[in-house]
């Protein structure tokens, strides 16, 4: 780019340059002189000049016409001007050949010292525009080549070969294929490969001990058996042990439907708590249910949610769906440490933990249970698709004498997992990582769950290996990971990033989760931190929609009379594979996945996510789909990689502090009565936002191609997700200390949650607790800010 702009500088010398023409009459001598200048040097030219005879030929010379026009004689005028303009228009592009063959040579002089790759070429995706390589790619170069290795090899063959069979994490089948993915890696010839190793504490039923339900009476006495699953469904990391209680319908299990059955009156504690899927993960249901008093928990498909239609895309009313309870991610056994396996910890476990039972069941259990409930009736929202299923909330069954067993046999067992990697080297900052993984454990075949990320991560390592061959050279550093123990909590990423916290937020740019990518192909959507939501906009106007042909996806939104963001950013969610790396490691971080609009894929988690099943859903479109997918990481991948300031989006948390506090100014009136003011938050979030439209300006007019400028300015981006964990709470206890994406009594939304109480129920309002709260979020803000703003003399607190 700065060669282009050299360039441009110097046509606008060349078209400034003042070429001048003096031609007088020397009457003493019958003679004409000619000046030409040009700049400062100047030549001269002296011709002779005769009068022709009035009678001589017809034809005559530039020379002699020049003459006449001079001498005002009455000869061809029009002639002479045409000559003349001809003369010093040859004049003109002759000079402007020579100084441009000098200004290419010495260009090319220079050329090694300049930056490769250029900014400008990917701030706004253009079609064609500057110079970024040896080979004169440009952006639509690089798309098309994207999109020539992508069409390459299809993914079928590679999810069908990576979901034949259950492969949990310590399985043969599993090692078996991690060895896979790192010989894949190796012969691609990237610049690195290697395996990271862990020994983590993992949950597993026993075969010889199967976990049961019952119903009793008050006395113990079995009365009748209840099959919960199939054998192998079961939730990870439950407590064990047996209770007896009875059985109250809660819904989706969401903490406003814990309070709604409080003000109906049902009595929640010492019972089982039932709640279908949906809405919240397993581990967010169970925590509740533990938190109102439950003793256990039971979790079912209803089919308002899961279509249970075993002749079409539906699960069999036999088959349970199995998920892990653990509210937090990675080795609950070393909640905040990694779990290498040359490192001993004292006997410690996370707080996510569940301290009470929890079991999946099938629909056909839940319906045996449902069907002899009694109590008030439910409200009508909450009301399921079981047949006959009056949908009572309990806590007593028809018959009052009869209660409800539970028992969990679950046992831990400590495993090696392997998370498997290959790295591109960046050219320009090796350092600063882009990272795409993709969870490759799956309880059962999960073709879905992680055949596709898999077959979709290798397909853009071979991609991106392959253009670098051709003359692709990123700027940053690719990473591509092949996580192990991602069914219990993307155990293997966490991990990892546990292992290196301290140094991944200087390094890591951006993270890709891959993880069920492709469960669908009407909707894509996003699943993102804040800071990476723009950089989808620019990709869904490149590539064609899966559903629609000849359409973007853009396309396809627009002529819906749809806006893009509201349909396709979603807020991280915890069960999510990029959601442990922004909110506990401080990583922007995203995952896609292509969804059906009305029905939703029932298998995962089952023996039936399958490749036959996942490509009966898509109507055989699973290659097309998938590489919809591997396309749009890619250009988001490639963008990053090469702009010489990363287009992460600062200030986006500007407007997302600022919605916050005009939430909380709701409640200025209650917190003047109780002697409190939010005077101070505000306060930090100005500082932020005027921070992040300093730094915003401050590139803007400065050279974006000044190496050491450019990577100040990279070093306090990366940075900004990382600002917005709390310095406060410990990890240990705390793992997600993100303020605005975390969980905890540190983050916004606990606040809110506090503050209202101020309105709904004043007598839980804890003044001292509040105060806290507001302390620290306030200073974890006001840190954000002052990161931002640079170097400590850029700063001004002045409060």
């Amino acid at each position: 780019m700065e060669t282009f702009r050299s360039m441009l500088s110097g046509q606008k010398r060349d078209s400034k340059s003042r070429t001048s023409y003096s031609i007088y009459k020397n009457q003493d001598r019958g003679s004409m002189r000619t000046m030409v200048e040009s700049g400062d040097d100047s030549a001269c030219v002296e011709m002779k000049m005769v009068e022709p005879d009035m009678d001589d030929d017809p034809e005559t010379s530039l020379t002699s016409d020049i003459t006449n026009l001079v001498l005002r004689k009455p000869r061809d005028y029009k002639r002479a001007i045409v000559y003349l303009i001809l003369t010093a228009l040859l004049i003109f592009i002759t000079a402007f050949l020579l100084g441009y063959i000098a200004f290419r040579e010495s260009c090319t002089s220079c050329s090694n010292d300049e930056d490769q790759f250029s900014s400008a070429l990917l701030d706004d995706y253009p079609s064609s525009e500057s110079f970024i390589g040896p080979g004169m790619l440009y952006w639509t170069d690089l798309r098309e080549m994207l999109q020539k290795y992508l069409r390459q090899e299809s993914i079928e063959n590679t999810v069908w070969k990576y979901s034949q069979m259950t492969h949990p994490p310590g399985s043969s089948t599993g090692s078996m294929l991690a060895a896979h993915v790192l010989e894949t890696f190796k012969k691609l010839k990237l610049d690195h490969t290697w395996t990271d190793s862990h020994y983590a504490t993992l949950q597993f039923p026993d075969r010889m001990k199967p976990n049961y339900l019952q119903i009793v009476d008050n006395t113990g006495m079995l009365i009748q058996n209840i099959p919960p699953t199939n054998p192998e469904a079961y939730c990870a990391y439950s407590a064990t042990g047996n209770v007896t209680g009875g059985l109250v319908y809660s819904n989706y299990g969401q903490k406003e439907d814990f309070e709604r059955l409080l003000k109906l009156g049902v009595e929640i504690k010492g019972n089982i708590a039932i709640m279908r899927i949906g809405k919240i993960s397993f581990a967010e249901k169970v925590a509740n249910a533990e938190r109102f008093g439950a003793a256990g928990a039971l979790i079912y498909p209803d089919p308002i949610d899961i279509p249970q239609d075993p002749r079409g895309m539906g699960l069999h009313s036999s088959t349970a769906i199995s998920e892990h309870v653990h509210l937090g991610s990675g080795d609950p056994f070393t909640p905040g440490f990694p779990s290498f396996n040359h490192t001993q910890f004292p006997p410690v476990q996370s707080s996510g933990l569940p301290s009470i039972l929890a079991q999946t069941i099938s629909a056909n259990a839940a319906f045996t249970l449902l069907s002899q409930l009694s109590g008030p009736s439910a409200p009508k929202e909450w009301n399921g698709r079981l047949s006959n299923v009056p949908y009572s909330l309990g806590p007593n069954f028809t018959n009052p004498e009869r209660l409800l067993r539970l028992g969990v046999n679950n046992y831990f067992s400590s495993l090696l997992i392997n998370n498997i990697f290959g790295c591109i080297e960046g050219k320009h900052e090796p350092d600063q990582y882009i990272i795409i993984g993709a969870q490759r454990d799956a309880w059962g075949p999960g073709a879905a769950k992680s055949g596709v990320g898999t077959a979709i991560l290798l397909q853009l390592a071979r991609s991106f290996s392959s253009m670098v061959q051709n003359g692709f050279q990123p700027r940053r550093s690719l990473l591509f990971v092949s996580w192990d123990a991602g069914d219990f909590g993307n155990v293997g990423a966490t991990e990892w990033l546990e292992g290196y916290l301290t140094m991944l937020h200087l390094k890591a740019v951006a993270y890709f989760s891959l993880d069920k990518a492709v469960l669908g192909d009407d909707r894509l959507y996003a699943y993102t931190s804040p800071l990476l939501a723009n950089l989808i906009e620019g990709v869904i106007k490149q590539v064609d929609s899966p559903r629609h042909a000849g359409q973007t996806i853009h396309m396809q939104l627009q002529n819906q009379g749809l806006n893009w963001k509201s349909e396709i950013i979603r807020p991280l969610f915890l069960n999510s594979g990029a959601y442990s790396f922004t909110a506990f490691g401080g990583v922007p971080a995203m995952e896609i996945s292509f969804k059906e609009d009305f029905r939703q894929y029932p298998f995962l988690n089952t023996e039936y996510d399958t490749f036959d099943n996942l490509q009966l859903l898509l109507e055989g479109r699973l290659a097309l789909v998938g590489r919809t997918a591997a396309e749009l990481v890619g250009l988001m991948v490639m963008k990053l990689a090469h702009d010489h300031i990363l287009p992460l989006d600062y200030s986006c948390y500007s407007e997302t502090t600022l919605q916050f506090s005009t939430q909380l100014n709701k409640y200025s009136r209650e917190l003047q009565a109780q002697g409190l003011t939010l005077q101070w938050i505000f306060s930090a979030r100005g500082d932020y936002s005027r921070a992040a439209d300093q730094l915003r300006n401050a590139i803007l007019n400065s050279n974006e191609h000044d190496h050491n400028l450019a990577r100040m300015y990279n070093v306090r981006i990366m940075r900004v997700e990382f600002y917005f964990l709390s310095q406060y709470v410990s990890s240990t206890e705390s793992p997600f200390r993100h303020i605005l994406h975390g969980r905890g009594n540190h983050t916004l939304s606990a606040l809110r949650e506090h503050l209202a109480l101020l309105r709904t129920n004043p007598s839980q309002f804890d003044e001292n607790q509040f105060r806290r709260q507001l302390a620290l979020l306030t200073w974890t803000l006001q840190g954000a800010a002052n990161a931002l703003s640079g170097e400590v003399w850029n700063i001004d607190n002045m409060f």
